[in-house]
């Protein structure tokens, strides 16, 4: 997995990172924006764009975030 989306994306889902994406691998879910583990490319393109900082590498999510590395890998199941 590459980027992962947490927590500060719920409740705001603003869609920048949509707009940016160049393989279009970010998804809406009921409370947030996902990331396709199997399309993201790496290229790092969403996390700049992202008004509230919520996009980090998934080697880089803050501790208390974590869980949003399985939350989202369950999106695509």
């Amino acid at each position: 997995m590459a980027y992962v989306i947490c927590e500060p994306c719920i409740g705001v889902k603003d869609a920048a990172c949509v707009e940016v994406c160049p393989v279009d691998c970010i998804y809406e879910g009921p409370d947030q924006y996902y990331i396709h583990p199997d399309e993201c490319i790496d290229c790092g393109a969403c996390a700049p764009e992202c008004p509230v900082e919520a996009i980090f590498e998934d080697v880089e999510v803050p501790e208390q975030w974590k869980h949003f590395i399985q939350k989202n890998a369950d999106f695509f199941k």
